[in-house]
């Protein structure tokens, strides 16, 4: 079982719905909104305090899918293929091992709580 965590730009969000929710693999995502900064570092930012810095996080969507493993390739390249823009910042996927995973409604685990 794997976990695939995506950063994206917030306008590619629909996109990327659409082209998932039918894939068979794809069992359901969390969305969360969320900012930071990525090698730039938020280099336009003056240095103050770091409460100020709030205003110099880019906003992202995140989205975090659990799926079986033999799923996780062709999540992750409908994600990658449908966030694309060709522009510097576009986003970043990972993918990790997930130990184990439990239903609360059935007490299914692993797999089967996916």
């Amino acid at each position: 079982m794997k976990q695939i965590i995506a950063f994206i730009k917030p306008h590619m969000l629909s996109n990327m719905t659409t082209a998932l929710k039918n894939l068979p693999g794809l069992t359901g995502m969390s969305i969360s909104e969320v900012g930071g900064f990525g090698r730039g570092r938020a280099r336009n930012a003056a240095a103050r305090i770091s409460q100020d810095l709030v205003n110099y996080y880019t906003p992202r969507v995140r989205i975090e899918i659990f799926c079986r493993d033999e799923s996780t390739e062709e999540i992750v390249s409908n994600i990658e293929k449908t966030a694309h823009t060709g522009l510097r910042g576009d986003g970043k996927i990972y993918v990790t091992n997930v130990e184990t995973g439990v239903r609360i409604s059935t007490g299914d685990r692993s797999e089967g709580a996916v």
